[in-house]
């Protein structure tokens, strides 16, 4: 290190002791090699809970507020002159050196770690979160959270966030491609087995938008009116899948209000639901700029503030010296925040800085990509392409020939070779359709045509034997889409290729689901979502055959707006930045979620609407059949057995879904998801599968018990490739 670099860090150190006090005994302590010995929260066979009590004790005030804040993010506006002390992540938080208790550095990881650029390194972009619930597999669900886990490490994060599970009952929110779908037990099925392996990688895995974050607009103000039962057998079923089943080390509280209380200072949320009646042992933070107050966030069970000290430095101590936050209080949002370093292994397995496996991660991206594609339509067999017959291929759409659209705002991961994207621009990665397509069919002439001209595109489209479109919506963080019309003319576009040439297949890039007006003008229809770093190279093996699709739906896609539980979608007049200033005290208009539990298919199922494409829906080159179900009803667990069969001619894999009916008396939709398998069959194979259903997945929740109840009653279960694809029914009788 050269002599100005000493001197810099120097200056920052020096300006960091005297900003914040804790940092004082925090870099003028730290401790030298054998110090460990008498350090007895050190002592690895303790529990987790017992090393923070540990820790607890040896901490002055200042130290236990200096955990319960951020220090800023780079770039953000606000900084503390701390700021520049962390990994240019989202945020950091000061540790205990002196006590081997190391920083918080936390990453948006939502997809991939974010910010990448900014400390030098490279990022996997895997397919969008959406797409990862398309695949209904835990085990891909694991392989992205490991890949994740790895890479923030290698970056020197030791916190990931990320473990979006809001669900899609608007499916316009801007961050839908962040989240897991529309029903709660396949969103916190996924993301559950997401956290589970990421956290493995010895990160503070997260949790988040807790809860009923469900739009964009107008994020910061909006309440949320909603019943208990409703929101407990939805968004809140989600979550508490996924902390069961992940374990993740904290739960990031939203930017709206339920029921009139700001989420990240609700007593009912974070503290009656999470902490109580869930057992939750982690730490809630703030999403950054939802703290909006001290003592009653406090109160409420918020343990952590971010990205700074508004309301959790200065006013959170001199509440405590006061006595309106009682030291007991403290000390258990502290406890909390270490358990969890020590729970994720952040302290025993320090994040260390290396180079990531970058081959790897393509390898994981693409694999990922190809199990999560899913195919919509197939007219006449249009696919999978023959290369040795299709000589002549159009490839039409903007970027198609350099790249594919990514989600934006928080979310957003850095391509490479280019600095930090900025907030909210559209980002393609480098993955590119042509290329991908002409070396899977090198005999093949492959032209390009933007569509910026659409009658240029007919033109070309015309003269070839098939015109492939790839149709994009684009989405990012803090705003929703204006409608769910494709952007920029692509509708009259699509429209006149298919006009031009009847043997067209659209590709999507989406981050939602989008209407389809040109449906019934074209051969093939393909959902690729936002597809990651190889995603091209995954639409080439799937529109030729290499790979089998085997994806289905997690979100309905409606035939018009008019059929949404809500058809306009609230957008409020624009606000200040909370990060820019004062958050508001109170959220200023309220929204009623008054569909309820009747999420997504369950909506269109009781208000009897038809559907474009139903939840659960997807095609394969091959056919399956079902046969022999037959239901026993345990006294905790249902167990479902039925055959599959690949009755086609290729190999692939059959997602086969388990719903049910739950007596009249329980006053619940049509039919609710309770349990799916995947099974890989080579062709003329069958296999009887076997799916477990908890008990939970049939009850209801009883508000005047608080807790959740069996019905007794018929149970009507029903087997299948899709919510609307059951021929296999069996009633059985509930006591």
């Amino acid at each position: 290190m050269g002599v100005n670099q000493h001197r810099r860090l120097a200056i920052i150190l020096t300006t960091a002791i005297a900003v914040l006090p804790a940092a004082t005994a925090a870099f003028a302590q730290d401790p030298s090699p054998g110090q460990s010995e008498t350090r007895p929260w050190m002592n690895t066979s303790l529990s987790p809970d017992d090393r923070a009590d540990l820790v607890l004790k040896e901490l002055t005030l200042d130290e236990k507020i200096a955990l319960m804040h951020g220090n800023g993010q780079p770039g953000s506006g606000r900084q503390m002159p701390t700021t520049l002390l962390g990994n240019g992540g989202a945020g950091y938080v000061f540790g205990i050196p002196r006590l081997g208790i190391p920083s918080i550095q936390m990453s948006d990881a939502a997809y991939g770690v974010r910010s990448s650029a900014e400390n030098g390194r490279y990022s996997t972009a895997l397919p969008s979160d959406l797409a990862l619930a398309a695949t209904w597999d835990t085990q891909a669900a694991c392989d992205y959270g490991a890949l994740i886990g790895r890479e923030l490490r290698a970056q020197g994060y030791n916190m990931s966030l990320a473990g979006g599970v809001n669900l899609a009952r608007e499916p316009r929110n801007g961050r839908t491609f962040e989240y897991q779908g529309e029903d709660p037990i396949l969103a916190g099925t996924i993301v559950g087995n997401r956290i589970k392996c990421e956290r493995a990688q010895h990160v503070i895995a997260d949790i988040k938008h807790f809860a009923l974050n469900d739009q964009e607009s107008g994020r910061e103000e909006v309440n949320v009116v909603i019943g208990k039962r409703a929101m407990r057998e939805s968004d809140l079923l989600a979550f508490q899948i996924g902390i069961d089943i992940g374990k993740p080390g904290a739960v990031m509280c939203s930017y709206n209000a339920v029921n009139g209380d700001f989420a990240c200072e609700n007593t009912y949320l974070l503290t009656t639901v999470l902490k109580k009646a869930w057992n939750f042992k982690g730490f809630v933070l703030s999403d950054w700029g939802a703290t909006h107050s001290t003592v009653k966030a406090s109160a409420a069970g918020l343990d952590h503030e971010e990205a700074l000290d508004d309301f959790f430095g200065e006013k959170l101590k001199a509440a405590v010296q006061s006595g309106a936050v009682p030291m007991a209080e403290l000390d258990e949002h502290v406890h909390r925040i270490l358990r969890s370093e020590f729970a994720s292994g952040i302290v025993d397995f320090p994040a260390l800085k290396s180079v990531v496996d970058v081959e790897d991660g393509f390898e994981t991206s693409r694999q990922l990509s190809e199990q999560s594609i899913v195919l919509l339509k197939n007219n006449n067999a249009i696919l999978p392409l023959d290369s040795v017959v299709v000589r002549r291929i159009a490839i039409i759409g903007l970027h198609a020939d350099t790249g594919m659209i990514s989600g934006g705002g928080s979310a957003q991961v850095d391509p490479p070779g280019h600095p930090s994207a900025e907030w909210q621009a559209q980002v393609w990665f480098p993955t590119s359709p042509l290329k991908a397509v002409s070396a899977r069919a090198p005999s093949a002439n492959v032209q390009f045509d933007s569509g910026a001209n659409p009658a240029s595109a007919a033109a070309l489209a015309k003269q070839v034997d098939v015109a492939i479109v790839f149709a994009y919506q684009w989405m990012s963080e803090d705003m929703d889409l204006p409608s769910l019309s494709l952007p920029d003319g692509q509708d009259a576009l699509i429209e006149q290729v298919a006009a031009a040439n009847p043997r067209t297949i659209v590709v999507l890039e989406t981050g939602s689901v989008v209407t389809m007006p040109w449906i019934n003008s074209v051969s093939a229809v393909v959902e690729a979502w936002y597809a990651g770093s190889k995603g091209a190279d995954a639409v080439a093996r799937i529109l030729f055959g290499d790979a089998n699709p085997s994806a289905k739906l997690p979100i309905s896609f409606p035939r018009s707006e008019a059929d949404l539980p809500h058809p306009k979608l609230l957008t409020p007049p624009p606000v200040s930045d909370p990060a820019s200033g004062t958050p508001a005290a109170k959220p200023t208009f309220n929204v009623s979620y008054d569909e309820g539990l009747r999420v997504g298919y369950k909506w269109y199922d009781s208000e009897h609407k038809p559907v474009l494409f139903p939840f659960g829906y997807g095609l394969s080159y091959t056919t399956y059949s079902y046969s022999g179900l037959k239901v026993n009803a345990g006294k905790d667990a249902t167990t479902v057995t039925f055959t599959v069969k690949n009755t086609g001619a290729r190999a692939g894999a059959e997602i086969s879904e388990v719903y049910a009916a739950l007596p009249p008396s329980a006053e619940e939709p049509p039919k609710r998801l309770v349990g799916w398998t995947k099974l890989h069959l080579n062709p003329g194979e069958s296999r009887q599968a076997s799916v477990t259903v908890d008990n939970r997945y049939l009850s209801i929740f009883d508000e005047s018990i608080d807790a959740w109840k069996l019905v007794p009653g018929t149970y009507t279960f029903m087997v299948g490739g899709s919510s609307e694809d059951l021929p296999l029914v069996e009633k059985v009788t509930v006591e």
